[in-house]
Formats: structure tokens, C-alpha cells, sequence
């Protein structure tokens, strides 16, 4: 049960995201707009989900802090 919620849970964040990106399209994550651009709404905002939780699971693994990438 756990999983599904968890899965709930990145998604929604993801789609989120995902509406944000389409309303201010200056701001985006390069990334996400090459997605965007090529793909469905929602194809997107699961990559986006995906990419998010092997991040997560990247982080507890090895125990490390979050770090931010410098704007270019």
C-alpha cells in the first residue's frame, strides 16, 4: 500500500511541475522542455516522477544531503 501512495505522491508533485513548466516556459529546466516539446503532459510528468524518485532513493542510499545545482 505504501508504494501506490508513494507513487500518488510523485506524480501529483511531478504534474505539478509539469503545469508550471508549460505556463512559464522562460524558467524551465531545459530538460523538461526538450520533454515537453516532444511528448505528452502527462508521458512527461511520469519521467519527471521517475527521474525524481531514483534521485530519492540515489540520496538514501548513499547517505549523502541534497545538492542544488548553480544556476548557468
Amino acid at each position: 500500500m505504501g508504494q501506490r501512495d508513494l507513487r500518488r505522491l510523485l506524480f501529483a508533485g511531478a504534474m505539478a511541475v509539469v503545469r508550471q513548466a508549460s505556463r512559464h516556459e522562460e524558467t524551465t529546466d531545459p530538460w523538461l522542455a526538450r520533454m515537453l516539446a516532444r511528448k505528452p503532459k502527462k508521458v512527461v510528468a511520469v519521467a519527471l516522477a521517475n527521474r525524481t524518485a531514483r534521485r530519492i532513493w540515489a540520496l538514501t542510499t548513499r547517505k549523502e544531503a541534497y545538492r542544488v545545482r548553480a544556476a548557468a
